[in-house]
């Protein structure tokens, strides 16, 4: 940004009253006319397409975009996304429609990591790894914000600052109690590299509090680190009505006056709620200063010059056309973006794809064989069109094939109809199975039982799961089926890991869609029947058993995602089968005896042996050999996606830099520790288990780093 554009912010501010100034910390601000300043509402939404605003191409949920472990194809997306909300803002702005979810600044993506498999919201994340996390969130930033830094294309938001992934049912309420070393070695790292690489312009705080302080007005979150540490330059704005739960449910400050204060004072410039409101209260009971208001108001008036919203300080994006919202290009990107995000997890004696020439009859079974809700995800826009599984697989086989369809049994109740028995489709799913050749079972789950507290409706736990199996009566529905004797695909759709355990010992093949947007039927059943390979690789880990999972409102990452979990684990992170065979030759690296402060370049020669286009989504991870107890094992610190064509093979280079060997300090410190390292690059985790799935094994590297403990920038 530059100093024109920090002066003329400072300039306008400077002419703004007291009472002005304070209007415009508002999510919904008003206009001030005799300045030239438009009214604007800042709460927008755009996790995996733009949200809430009418038609726009609603991509897979973001889950589903973590597993393509594509950099590039993220910034493709947040590009298209960035394109569409501006389109619709030029053409609502034209109207003097200001209304909420009409703007451009975009609350997304999500950093967050998914620590654990119940979280309701996990979803919205890129996985449960920081540094895969980070990279997404960097691209899809950058394709957001576009590459010109005096004129955003929109502005990206990385949320929820920092330390949050639940308990949903008491975030407004809830202490995160984290250690120093698993804020710097986990929570704070995706956010980090969002703001010092990507430049992200804001960044949205969280409902509970962080070792006590509200994550919303958290001196050690949002002056410490945020700003200090890290020399972040934008806004930050309140997660929705949390400056409220600051006294009415934290019990840290006892009137919305207080808490409207303490958020100033400590950073939050902009609030998505009603607290701010009472700013001028508590400007007159001398708790917030005139100056803290002014430097929240200059930030909040940078980006909106940036933006082009004040006439003398035009947008070169201020002509994009509304032609570009949901036009087929976009289209074709979100149905490739699910093709590639499905991740094969079982394909037993290669029993998919399924040869069209040898089916006569389909059943396709579920409750989310012809379910929406099941295609979408949370935090979504309208779609013109809606493609289900059993609506694509009925267009894809035409009149060749005979599809039989039953629901089979609700999505969590005993019973579909109100007042029917329990179990009241079970009989119908049965009879489809016993008069098909190959039954397609649609079970999961979908955004009305897993997301936001308040926003899913699930009667169990606000939004969470109480465990991973199948909810309801799915898992009884798939082993009725299965007595059938019929072949069986099963076909996941859900935005976190679901126990298989069951299904991996008894079912031919299963695929996991996650939400693959509004077209993703057609995704699905061109992966059936083989007109595409699935390439996805798991961005989390599959566990067997919930009852084994640390205590959920436990922050500690002990026993929790890969880098710190070696038990109870059905799907490794990373792994993800295909209908190509893949081969990793002459691997090596750049050296074996290095400095400390080397950086260390891996290498592999990827070939496609099998007779499918692919991406292959390669891996380097790093462990430290000579860590202590409790330190994490091999973490994925470099990804890269090639697209490899029938018998192709492609040369693969990632370079792992010194941060990428660091290890972070029980004081929070990162350092490069002397000694022996283990490096491999491969397409899985360097893991028993993954090699037993995958029948591959990855070749490792040790890779010795001489001289003495450094320290690295984090």
């Amino acid at each position: 940004m530059s100093e024109k554009t920090r002066n003329y912010a400072k300039e306008l501010v400077a002419k703004m009253t007291l009472e002005e100034k304070m209007s415009q910390m508002m999510y919904s601000s008003p206009a001030i006319e005799r300045l030239g300043i438009p009214a604007y509402n800042w709460w927008n939404e755009a996790l995996h397409g733009v949200a809430r605003a009418g038609v726009a191409t609603v991509f897979p949920q973001s889950i589903g975009l973590g597993a393509t472990f594509d950099p590039e194809l993220l910034h493709e997306i947040g590009d298209v996304v960035s394109t569409e909300g501006r389109a619709k803002f030029n053409e609502f702005s034209k109207r003097g429609d200001h209304g909420i979810y009409k703007g451009l600044t975009f609350w997304a993506p999500n950093v967050n990591i998914f620590r654990d498999p119940r979280w309701g919201r996990g979803q919205e994340t890129f996985g449960e790894d920081p540094y895969l996390t980070a990279t997404l969130g960097v691209e899809y930033i950058k394709g957001l914000q576009g590459d010109d830094p005096e004129h955003l294309k929109s502005a990206a938001c990385a949320k929820h600052f920092a330390v949050h992934s639940g308990p949903e049912a008491v975030r407004h309420e809830f202490d995160a109690v984290a250690s120093k070393y698993d804020m710097y070695d986990t929570y704070l790292y995706a956010f980090k590299r969002c703001v010092k690489d990507a430049k992200v312009e804001a960044v949205m705080g969280a409902y509970n509090r962080v070792n006590g302080e509200p994550a919303c007005g958290s001196k050690t979150l949002l002056k410490d680190i945020l700003r200090d540490e890290w020399g972040f330059e934008g806004h930050v704005v309140s997660d929705c009505w949390a400056i409220m739960d600051f006294h009415t449910h934290h019990n840290v400050t006892k009137t919305v006056q207080e808490s409207a204060a303490m958020a100033v004072n400590n950073g939050c410039d902009l609030n998505c709620g009603t607290a701010f409101l009472h700013l001028k209260e508590a400007y007159d009971e001398g708790l917030v200063t005139e100056e803290a208001i002014t430097a929240a108001v200059e930030r909040l008036m940078e980006v909106r010059i940036r933006l082009g919203m004040m006439k003398d300080y035009p947008s070169p994006y201020e002509n994009l056309s509304y032609e570009k919202v949901e036009c087929r290009e976009h289209i074709d990107l979100a149905v490739d973006a699910a093709r590639r995000s499905m991740v094969l997890l079982k394909n037993r004696n290669g029993f998919l794809p399924l040869d069209k020439s040898k089916i006569k009859t389909i059943a396709v079974i579920g409750p989310n064989a012809n379910s929406r809700d099941a295609l979408i995800g949370n935090y979504t826009g309208t779609s013109s069109e809606y493609i289900t599984p059993l609506e694509g697989i009925q267009r894809y086989v035409g009149s060749d094939i005979r599809v039989l369809y039953a629901e089979g049994c609700h999505l969590f109740r005993d019973k579909v109809e109100f007042l029917a028995e329990k179990k009241d489709r079970f009989e119908e799913a049965v009879i489809a199975a016993e008069q098909a050749d190959v039954v397609v079972m649609c079970l999961g789950l979908d955004a009305t039982v897993e997301g936001e507290e308040g926003d899913a409706g699930n009667e169990y736990a606000s939004g969470d799961k109480l465990g991973l199996r199948l909810p309801g009566l799915q898992q009884d529905l798939l082993e009725r089926v299965a007595e059938v004797g019929k072949p069986i695909v099963l076909l996941l759709s859900a935005g976190s890991a679901i126990d298989l355990s069951w299904a991996h010992e008894n079912i031919e093949a299963i695929l996991d869609t996650w939400y693959p947007g509004a077209r993703g039927g057609k995704a699905v059943a061109e992966v059936l029947f083989g007109d595409h390979s699935p390439c996805g690789k798991l961005p989390l880990t599959f566990y067997r058993d919930a009852d084994k999972l640390p205590d959920f409102k436990d922050y500690s990452m002990k026993n929790r995602t890969y880098r710190y979990a070696d038990s109870n684990i059905l799907y490794p992170f990373g792994y993800g089968l295909s209908y190509s065979k893949v081969s990793y030759k002459n691997t090596a690296v750049s050296c074996s005896e290095c400095g400390v402060t080397d950086s260390v370049t891996v290498t592999a020669e990827v070939t496609n042996e099998g007779t499918y286009p692919i991406h292959e989504g390669v891996q380097a991870y790093i462990k430290h050999m000579d860590a202590a107890a409790g330190a994490p094992g091999y973490q994925l610190k470099g990804v890269a996606n090639v697209a490899l064509a029938p018998g192709e093979t492609k040369k693969v280079e990632i370079c792992l830099q010194p941060r990428d060997f660091a290890t972070i300090t029980e004081e929070g410190g990162c350092v490069i520790l002397p000694g022996e390292y283990s490096v491999s690059i491969g397409g899985q985790q360097p893991d028993a288990i993954s090699e037993q799935l995958t029948g591959n094994k990855v070749d490792l590297y040790k890779v010795m780093k001489n001289g003495e403990k450094t320290e690295v920038e984090y």
